[in-house]
This record gives structure tokens, sequence and C-alpha cells, in this order.
């Protein structure tokens, strides 16, 4: 896939590339698959999954950002293969019942966004959290709803030229968590 260009700024994120590469990679979007986001933002993810999914269902709740989501999907265009709904919406409301995947992007009830992938049995569901008081609720929610897979955490640095050598500037840590709201085929053997 070409890089995206996200020419809209939202005073906040985006996801940063190398981060978007590993959500992409755990959420596996297939060309049927409908994806829903919480919490678009600037659309970097948004429109990285209307590259790969057929649908996307993308919430946000303040109307400047989904503004700004509107606008990096536009700059894209050429690239979007999926048939894209923006919502105005605080998830859980205006979450689909039949995404096969879920990226939560904001830590803003997600409770209540985890309980409503469960009630619909979301397939995959990604969580990015970026502070670890969080990343230890969220966790804990994830295994208390059954769902929980993976915990990842990685850094990326960049390098840059510092008295004609290489040195790194570190972003910030992201804690991944990973999981499903698909029943396993071995529970449901074992339960027949």
């Amino acid at each position: 896939m070409p890089p995206i260009a996200l020419p809209h700024d939202a005073k906040a994120g985006p996801t940063k590339p190398e981060v978007r590469a590993v959500v992409g990679s755990k959420l596996a979007l297939e060309p049927d698959d409908h994806f829903a986001e919480v919490g678009s933002c600037t659309g970097a993810i948004t429109i990285e999954a209307a590259q790969r999914a057929g649908r996307v269902t993308a919430i946000e709740r303040k109307p400047e950002r989904l503004e700004t989501t509107e606008q990096n999907l536009a700059a894209n265009e050429d690239s979007i293969r999926a048939d894209v709904e923006l919502r105005n919406a605080e998830a859980p409301d205006g979450l689909p019942d039949d995404a096969d995947a879920l990226f939560l992007g904001g830590s803003r009830n997600f409770e209540a966004v985890l309980d409503h992938a469960v009630d619909t049995e979301v397939d995959r569901v990604v969580m990015n959290v970026s502070r670890l008081e969080v990343a230890g609720r969220a966790t804990e929610a994830f295994r208390e709803r059954d769902l929980l897979e993976e915990v990842v955490q990685f850094q990326v640095s960049h390098g840059y030229e510092l008295a004609g050598a290489t040195s790194f500037d570190s972003d910030n840590p992201v804690y991944m968590l990973v999981g499903s709201a698909t029943p396993d085929e071995t529970d449901a053997e074992v339960s027949r």
C-alpha cells in the first residue's frame, strides 16, 4: 500500500506509521470485512483500514475531529476501496452490530465498547493505550470479558544526526491489547 497522506491536523494523533503497521497486522483485514473504529481523530487508521476492508464504520465524538477524518479521507480517495461511514457519536453508541474487526484508539468508555464487542461477537479487537494506568485497567477489562489473547508493548525510535553520528529520539511507548470475542471452535466442540 502506498503511504497515506494526512494533510489535515486534529490536534491529536495521528497514530504513528510503525504503530499502524502493527495494528494492521493484528487486525488482518480482508476485502469482505466490516471494520469499526472508535476515535477516528485524524483518520489514519480509518484510511488504512479502508484500503483493505470492504466496509468501514468510524465513530468520533468530537465534530471537529470527524471533519478532519473526512478531509484526510478525501485526500486519500484514490486508494480507498471500502464503503466508509463516519458517525459523530459517543461509543458504544453508533457502533455496528456486524463488525468483523474493531479498533479502539482511545480509552473513553472502553469497558462499554468491549461489552458491545462481546455482545456482537467481534472476531478481532485491538486497543492502543499510551498511559500505563489505563493499560492496566484495559488489560483487566479484556480478561474479565475473556477477550485477551495478547498484550504487546513496543516503542519506536527515530534516528537523527548528532555531531556527525546517529542518535535516536524515542516515541512514547504503546501498549496494544489484542483479542477476540468470537467463541473458540474448541470451546464450541467441548459444549456439544
